[in-house]
């Protein structure tokens, strides 16, 4: 078959070098280069109708990508009948020519060259004839003495190279100079069906292997009668037609193409120290046994880094990520810090929980409820934002984490207790030992401090010389920073409901410990809140509040003593005696009136002379062999009006009672 035009259909069947496969691509591709309005240089146009049922265009040969072309040509698919070439945008002749390896390049320089020689003898007067032979002659002369073989051309081959670029703009010879061979593009004939059959097979996330591919399609083939090229043949032409990113999608899955695209270049110079943190949870590699627990476990730790420096600020080790471990760290940054204006936080369900980020527009855990409790991050005027699940690559702290894991889950405290960091790279010794959890936080907190002083860290703020501590230090010297409240920071600590009260002393016990200042004594035998923090359970006190929520006081802890020991039964004497003498100071600025004066004015009992009781039948005793006492009759208001008038008077200064 020898066609000028062809349809969309046509070229897809034919499956062509630099044209898509099918023809929804081929339309698109259409589309998008116009070719329905190129025209040649009369100004006809390179597309028309299509003649018969379902319509479309036509497009003349020309306007298909020359290695298109060419392979069409090489089939005997085409013909010459007198059709002018197409006018190609310069753009796309410089794409091209930019598309070309440097050897290619090279030559359509070395021709630019020849013709400019020529040129510049022209402009001096040669003919044109004379100029041509004139460069040619030199160039033959070079050729023979061996300074290369681009030297030996002839007249006629500067004439194809003139032909070339007739009608261009010398700015634009350059590309039009190249060499247009492109070597063998021509392919074996391979059926449509076999194809889709191939790719179909080939491209799944099973990910076969194309020698199954090829031996499935072979008997396929045989069975419908389709035409085959070699295996080397599909497998060269699945790597030219079908791009690397298709390729990976289809048989690797969508996570490891996004792997392929480089990450977003964060910049994050343009805060200040604490202006903005981000936080995650890290599971140690490391075999830990906690007092509580029988077995050893994989402890957690959540940790807090800021942003612009790297340091890390806050960290907390515990079982699991939950909202009261989210709460003691963010505690900590408060305390030691400060409260940082932005907030970038994961979406576990520590995080997400409405007790750290309720009163939130979005989070991506849990439905937002307006009824929601205000979280500990906004009440703290926090802005709190979450990150895109599952993506490590959002989360500056990650790269912390895999630096900690080298220089901490490794350490020669743990040997023995190092896991490995997945299933299939467990140590020899694995799970031979257990680290005692004292150990792993004072290893833990001492790799963290290094962490932090090492110099020389490559980012933008510190350059490649300074530590993150260095860093955070220069900037937070000169940076606002606002300070929290005492109750945002009992906010933080964690709550245990429903603590009753001593029914005597008004102290509470709470793990082990008794906790006593002197307001409980009002609130004994009372249910209330305690928060703590359990990693500070015996160097800060228990903070306490009635069921409604009302702030009480902060309880101390009251440390056990020794039976014997005689200073600390000294100070506890001292400390009692204090308080009793306040409570007796207190009760003599409350107490004006003594017992006395109380009694004095009382009315006097007196016995009624014209009173005489009614004499009663007795029914039956019912115990007590006591008379009972005959009423008073009632004292006059005149009397009552003088015995508290003489108590009034008892009260001038010359009356007062020295209170000791």
């Amino acid at each position: 078959m020898n066609a000028v035009w062809w349809t969309a259909q046509e070229l897809a069947m034919q499956t062509l070098p630099g044209l898509p496969s099918t023809k929804r691509k081929i339309n698109e591709m259409a589309a998008q280069q116009g070719w329905a309005e190129r025209t040649n240089a009369t100004g006809v146009r390179l597309a028309r109708p299509r003649k018969g049922r379902g319509g479309g265009l036509e497009y003349h040969y020309t306007v298909l990508p020359v290695p298109a072309v060419a392979a069409l040509a090489a089939r005997g698919l085409v013909m010459n009948q007198g059709a002018q070439a197409v006018v190609v945008p310069a753009s796309e002749a410089w794409a091209a020519f930019d598309a070309l390896p440097d050897d290619k390049k090279a030559k359509a320089r070395f021709r630019l060259d020849v013709l400019r020689e020529i040129e510049a003898l022209r402009t001096a007067g040669a003919s044109a004839t004379g100029a041509v032979a004139h460069v040619v002659a030199l160039h033959k002369a070079k050729a023979r003495a061996g300074e290369g073989t681009q030297h030996d051309f002839s007249a006629a081959t500067v004439a194809n190279w003139k032909k070339a670029v007739k009608g261009l703009s010398k700015g634009d010879w350059l590309p039009a100079l190249a060499p247009r061979h492109h070597g063998r593009t021509a392919t074996a004939d391979c059926d449509p069906n076999a194809w889709e059959f191939l790719k179909g097979d080939y491209l799944r996330l099973s990910a076969p292997t194309f020698e199954s591919c090829m031996e499935r399609l072979s008997d396929t083939a045989a069975m419908n009668g389709w035409s085959i090229p070699s295996p080397k043949t599909l497998a060269r032409r699945l790597e030219k037609e079908i791009p690397e990113p298709v390729r990976v999608l289809a048989r690797d899955g969508l996570e490891k193409l996004e792997r392929m695209f480089p990450p977003i270049i964060r910049d994050r110079s343009e805060f200040h120290a604490l202006q903005a943190v981000n936080a995650d949870g890290h599971r140690w590699d490391v075999f830990v046994s906690f007092p509580d627990k029988p077995k050893p476990i994989r402890p957690l730790m959540l940790a807090i880094q800021d942003l612009y420096s790297g340091k890390i600020l806050a960290w907390r080790i515990a079982e699991n990520e939950g909202a009261d471990t989210v709460s003691l760290a963010f505690g900590d940054l408060f305390r030691d810090h400060g409260v940082p204006d932005l907030v970038w936080l994961d979406n576990g369900r520590g995080f997400a929980s409405k007790w750290i980020t309720g009163g939130t527009r979005t989070r991506f855990r849990f439905k937002v409820k307006p009824s929601d409790p205000v979280g500990v991050l906004t009440a703290a005027g926090c802005d709190v934002r979450f990150t895109r699940p599952y993506s490590g690559r959002s989360k500056p702290i990650e790269r912390a984490f895999r630096d900690l894991c080298e220089h901490g889950a490794k350490h020669p405290e743990f040997q023995g207790a190092y896991t490995g960091n997945s299933p299939m790279a467990k140590p020899e010794d694995y799970a031979s030992r257990a680290v005692p959890l004292d150990v792993f936080t004072a290893v833990v907190n001492d790799v963290i401090r290094r962490h932090n002083a090492r110099v020389g860290r490559r980012t933008r703020v510190c350059r490649g010389v300074l530590s993150f501590d260095q860093a955070y230090q220069a900037s937070i010297a000169t940076a606002v920073i606002t300070r929290p409240t005492e109750a945002q920071l009992r906010m933080c600590l964690l709550a245990h409901e429903s603590v009753t009260a001593d029914r005597l002393t008004g102290a509470v016990n709470l793990f082990g410990n008794r906790y006593w200042s002197e307001f409980l004594s009002e609130h004994r035998g009372e249910k209330v809140v305690v928060r703590f923090d359990p990693d500070r359970l015996h160097q800060e006190p228990a903070h306490v509040y009635s069921m409604g929520g009302s702030y009480l006081g902060a309880a101390e802890i009251q440390e056990a003593a020794g039976f014997s020991d005689a200073t600390a039964a000294r100070e506890h004497g001292r400390v009692k005696a204090a308080w009793l003498r306040s409570q007796k100071d207190m009760l003599a600025l409350e107490r004006r009136l003594s017992a006395a004066d109380v009694a004095d004015l009382l009315p006097d009992v007196a016995e009624d002379e014209d009173f005489t009781p009614e004499p009663t039948r007795v029914v039956r005793m019912l115990g007590g062999l006591a008379a009972a006492p005959v009423a008073s009759p009632v004292e006059a208001p005149a009397q009552i009006m003088d015995r508290y008038a003489e108590a009034l008077a008892r009260q001038r200064p010359d009356h007062l009672r020295l209170i000791e």
